[in-house]
């Protein structure tokens, strides 16, 4: 094994088998472009526009289809601010069509386990809101700073306490931690060499500041 492979190894090395130590979050956080991806929300209630007032917060450019037979004030404001197109119907599976994630938020749970059903057989991801064993993946808490994106999730067990881990995230992330990133990427240009070269030279570089911090 190389010795760039066991820095992108070691983290996984640390970590002790799947049921070893206790209970662990086995989720898989990833970062979604969200403007390439078709969102289905099916549902017009206060929950849905949760939902959606979220996705917007984190994703103001993301591309969403609502379907309910009516929607709140809210909604339809937030439609008119972004790529937001409303729906006035019930939900059938031919909206699912060309849809790439679906978020089910209706009050009636038939009409959500039919949406995830629907979903499962056409392999898209499907996430019915507040009932765990019917989704795909869950809308964590977001902390934005500039590129900086940190999201958190406690595998669906404590919507609280991911909002709190949030909160205390925006505080004691500075706002300036952008100019930080722009720096160290501009940095990251001027440095000559392979990719492990690279990788050494910015952790010597980062390491640095924080010594000089503590100093």
């Amino acid at each position: 094994m190389t010795k760039q492979n066991r820095n992108i190894d070691d983290s996984s090395e640390r970590v002790p088998p799947f049921g070893v130590g206790g209970l662990r979050n086995h989720l898989y956080p990833i970062f979604l472009k969200a403007k390439n991806l078709n969102v289905l929300i099916v549902g017009g209630g206060f929950v849905a526009e949760e939902k959606l007032t979220f996705l917007l917060k984190s994703s103001p450019d993301a591309q969403v289809t609502m379907v309910a037979p009516m929607f709140r004030e809210g909604t339809i404001a937030l439609a008119k601010k972004g790529d937001i197109t409303l729906v006035e119907d019930a939900y059938n599976k031919r909206y699912l069509k060309g849809k790439h994630i679906v978020i089910a938020t209706t009050d009636v749970p038939e009409v959500n386990i039919k949406v995830y059903k629907h979903c499962r057989k056409r392999s898209l991801l499907v996430n019915v809101a507040d009932n765990p064993p019917y989704c795909d993946f869950y809308m964590g808490g977001i902390v934005t700073k500039g590129h900086v994106k940190v999201a958190i999730s406690t595998n669906g067990k404590s919507p609280t306490t991911a909002k709190r881990l949030r909160q205390f995230f925006e505080d004691v992330i500075p706002e300036n931690v952008d100019d930080l990133v722009k720096n160290l990427n501009e940095y990251r240009k001027t440095i000559k060499g392979d990719f492990e070269q690279k990788v050494e030279t910015l952790n010597e570089f980062t390491k640095g500041l924080i010594e000089k911090k503590k100093a």
